[in-house]
C-alpha cells in the first residue's frame, strides 16, 4: 500500500513538473517573440528615417542641381542673345556695304560707258583728220611714217651712229664689269686649301727593330706585301718611318692600312700580310663610301642614288694635275651655287652638275671612253635628272651648252682648277706615264695584276700560271719590253719582271 501511495505521488509530482516545465517555456518562448519583435520594430522604424533622411538629402540635390541648370540656361540664352545682336549687327552693316557698292558699280559702269562714247568719238575724229592729211599731202600714213623716218635717219645719220656705238661699248663695259665683280667675290667667298696630292706615304713605326721583321728572312715579307698591294715599300735608315711609294693613292692607303694592323698585331708573315691587305681593302671601301655621302651632305644634295655617291667616294682616291679629283668636284659644287645664285639659274642643278662633271674619272681605267661620255652614261643609268647631265656634259666643251647651268659648271671648273697652286701639270704627266705602263702590261693575256714601281723604271707583272708556262712567261716578258719601247716615251730604262707562282693549298681536319 505504501508503495503504491509513492508512486502516486511521484507520478503527480512529475505531472506537475511536466505542466510547470511547460508553462515556463511558454512563458520564455513569448518573452523572446516579444523580444524579437520589439527588435524588427525597431530595424524597421530606423530604416524608415533612414530612408526619409535620404530622400531629404535627394531632394535637396535635385533643387541645387535644377537651380544651377537654371542658372546656365540663363548664362547661355544671354550669350546666344549678344550673339544674334552682333549678327544682326553685321547683316545690317553688310546690307549698307553691299548697298554702297552696288551704287558705286552703277556709277563705274556709266562712267566706263562715257569714257567708251568718248573714245569712239576720237576715233572718228582720228580717222577724219588722218584722211584729210592724206587728201592733202597726198600719201598714206604708212608712206608718211616712211618719208618721216628716212628724213630723221639722213639728217641725224652720224649722231645715231656714234649714239649706237656708245651704247654697245658702254654696255659691254657694264657686262664685263659685272661678270667680273661676281667672280671675285665668289673666288673670295670659298677658300679651300690648295694643297696637291704626292706619290708617297710615310708609315711611323715605333721602333726601328719593326724594320727587320716587316723586311723578314731575305726579304720575303715586303716582296709579299709589294706584291699584294701593288706599290713599293722603302726601308732606309729614316728613323721611325716607313715610305710607300706609288702612283695610285688608292693602293698606297691599303698599303698603310695593312702595315699599321701588322705593326699592332706584331705577326708579320706573308700569310697574315695577304689578311691585312685584304681587311684594308674592305676598310677602304668603307671609307670610299663615306666620302661620297659626306661630299653630298656637304653642298646638300639628299637625293643622289647611294650607287652613285659610292662612285664619287672613289674620287677621293684620283687626281688631275695633282689636284685631288674630289676636292676638286666639292669646290666646284660650292662655286657653281654661289654662281647660279647670282645669275638666278636652278641652284640645286649647277651644284650637282659640277659635283658629278668628273664621276666618269672613278672608272675611266674600266671602261672604255671619255671621262665625260663614261660620266654621261653613269647618270643616265642611274635615271639623274636630265638638266644635271646637260650642265655636267659641256665642261670641257665636248657638247654644246643647252642651258645656263651648264655655262656655270664650265665656268666654275676653270675657276677651281686655274687658282694658283691648285694643279701641278709635270706630276700629273708622271702618273699619266705609270698608268700607260700598267695599262700595256694588262692588256696581254694571262696577266692576272701588274704594278709599276720605282717612280716608272720597273714594272712587275703577275701572270695566271694555268694560263701562261715557263716558256711563255719569258716571252711574254718581251712582248711587254717591245711594246713599252714602241708605245711610251721615258728616260733611261724601264725593268720588265713577270712573275709565275703556283700555290697549292690543303687542309688537315
Amino acid at each position: 500500500m505504501s508503495t503504491l501511495m509513492a508512486l502516486l505521488v511521484a507520478l503527480f509530482a512529475l505531472v506537475i513538473g511536466g505542466g510547470l516545465g511547460y508553462l515556463l517555456r511558454q512563458s520564455i518562448a513569448a518573452q523572446r517573440k516579444n523580444s524579437i519583435e520589439a527588435k524588427l520594430r525597431k530595424l524597421i522604424e530606423d530604416s524608415r528615417a533612414e530612408a526619409k533622411e535620404t530622400l531629404l538629402e535627394a531632394k535637396d540635390k535635385a533643387v541645387k542641381i535644377l537651380e544651377e541648370a537654371k542658372i546656365e540656361e540663363k548664362t547661355r540664352m544671354g550669350e546666344i542673345r549678344k550673339n544674334e545682336d552682333r549678327l544682326i549687327r553685321r547683316e545690317e552693316s553688310l546690307d549698307k556695304k553691299i548697298l554702297t557698292l552696288e551704287e558705286k558699280e552703277r556709277d563705274l559702269q556709266e562712267k566706263i560707258e562715257r569714257v567708251k562714247g568718248i573714245k569712239q568719238e576720237l576715233e572718228k575724229m582720228k580717222e577724219t583728220v588722218f584722211t584729210e592729211l592724206e587728201r592733202v599731202a597726198r600719201l598714206s600714213e604708212t608712206d608718211a611714217k616712211e618719208e618721216m623716218f628716212r628724213k630723221i635717219e639722213k639728217e641725224h645719220n652720224e649722231d645715231l651712229t656714234r649714239r649706237v656705238r656708245k651704247l654697245e661699248e658702254s654696255g659691254i663695259e657694264e657686262l664685263e664689269r659685272k661678270a667680273k665683280n661676281i667672280l671675285t667675290t665668289i673666288i673670295q667667298r670659298l677658300a679651300t686649301s690648295t694643297a696637291s696630292e704626292v706619290t708617297t706615304t710615310t708609315v711611323t713605326i715605333p721602333s726601328d727593330d719593326l724594320k727587320g721583321k716587316i723586311i723578314g728572312r731575305e726579304g720575303r715579307n715586303i716582296r709579299a706585301l709589294e706584291r699584294a698591294a701593288g706599290v713599293e715599300i722603302i726601308v732606309d735608315d729614316t728613323p721611325g718611318a716607313i715610305i710607300i711609294s706609288g702612283f695610285d693613292p688608292v693602293r698606297r692607303h691599303i698599303a698603310k692600312q695593312a702595315l699599321e694592323i701588322l705593326i699592332q698585331d706584331g705577326r708579320i708573315q706573308p700569310a697574315r700580310i695577304e689578311e691585312s691587305v685584304e681587311k684594308a681593302r674592305q676598310e677602304i671601301e668603307k671609307q670610299i663610301k663615306a666620302a661620297g655621302e659626306a661630299a653630298a651632305f656637304e653642298i646638300g644634295a639628299f637625293d643622289l642614288d647611294p650607287r652613285l655617291l659610292n662612285l664619287v667616294g672613289r674620287l677621293k682616291f684620283r687626281t688631275s694635275y695633282g689636284q685631288n679629283v674630289l676636292m676638286h668636284s666639292v669646290e666646284m659644287s660650292h662655286i657653281a651655287g654661289m654662281l647660279a645664285t647670282e645669275l638666278g639659274a636652278d641652284v640645286q642643278i649647277a651644284k650637282k652638275g659640277a659635283l658629278l662633271h668628273d664621276i666618269g674619272k672613278a672608272v675611266d681605267h674600266e671602261v672604255q671612253g671619255t671621262h665625260v661620255e663614261i660620266g654621261r652614261r653613269i647618270l643616265e643609268k642611274f635615271g639623274v635628272d636630265k638638266r644635271i647631265v646637260q650642265a655636267m656634259q659641256s665642261h670641257h666643251e665636248e657638247y654644246p651648252y643647252e642651258t645656263i647651268e651648264s655655262i656655270i659648271v664650265q665656268t666654275a671648273d676653270a675657276i677651281s682648277a686655274s687658282r694658283p697652286g691648285a694643279r701641278r701639270d709635270s706630276v700629273e704627266n708622271y702618273l699619266k706615264r705609270l698608268q700607260d705602263l700598267e695599262g700595256i702590261a694588262n692588256s696581254f693575256v694571262g696577266v692576272e695584276k701588274s704594278y709599276a714601281i720605282q717612280a716608272g723604271r720597273e714594272i712587275r707583272v703577275f701572270v695566271t700560271p694555268e694560263k701562261v708556262s715557263d716558256l711563255e712567261a719569258q716571252k711574254l716578258a718581251r712582248d711587254i719590253a717591245n711594246r713599252i719601247e714602241g708605245e711610251l716615251k721615258y728616260p733611261g730604262e724601264i725593268k720588265v719582271h713577270v712573275f709565275r707562282e703556283t700555290r697549292v693549298v690543303e687542309y688537315a681536319r
